[in-house]
Parts: C-alpha cells; sequence; structure tokens
C-alpha cells in the first residue's frame, strides 16, 4: 500500500502545478521579458542534453541560464 500511495501524492501534486502551462520568462537582473536564446547553435545540441539553456537579455544584457518563470493567473 506505501508505493500506491506515493503515487497518489504525486499525481495530486502533479495536478496541482498544472504542467505544460504556458509561462512568461522574465530576466533576474531588470525584469525584462524581452529574452532569447544566446544562439542558433545552442539549440541543437540541448535536444540531446549536453549543453544548458542560455537566455540573453535584450534590455541590460544579462546572459545565463537562470530566469525567473511566471505562471499567469487563470483569473486574468
Amino acid at each position: 500500500m506505501g508505493i500506491l500511495k506515493d503515487f497518489y501524492r504525486v499525481v495530486t501534486s502533479l495536478k496541482r502545478k498544472k504542467l505544460g502551462r504556458p509561462t512568461r520568462k522574465l530576466c533576474p537582473r531588470c525584469r525584462s521579458s524581452k529574452l532569447r536564446l544566446s544562439s542558433s547553435f545552442d539549440t541543437y545540441p540541448r535536444m540531446y542534453g549536453l549543453t544548458p539553456i542560455r537566455y540573453v537579455c535584450e534590455d541590460c544584457g544579462y546572459a545565463g541560464p537562470l530566469v525567473f518563470e511566471l505562471e499567469e493567473d487563470e483569473n486574468s
């Protein structure tokens, strides 16, 4: 019964998170939403997990793998 209880917890937590829901990405330095991938060459190797995603902010010049993700509210 322990395995089923753990499975139930995982399923209910995934339902709460609403996976696949669109999020807005924001720069961690200036909070701008004008982010892009660092180059088109980054997209191909990343499919195989060789390189991390690297974002570049067009406003402040931040470059790195970390960004804020803002979930849109259902009531908005």
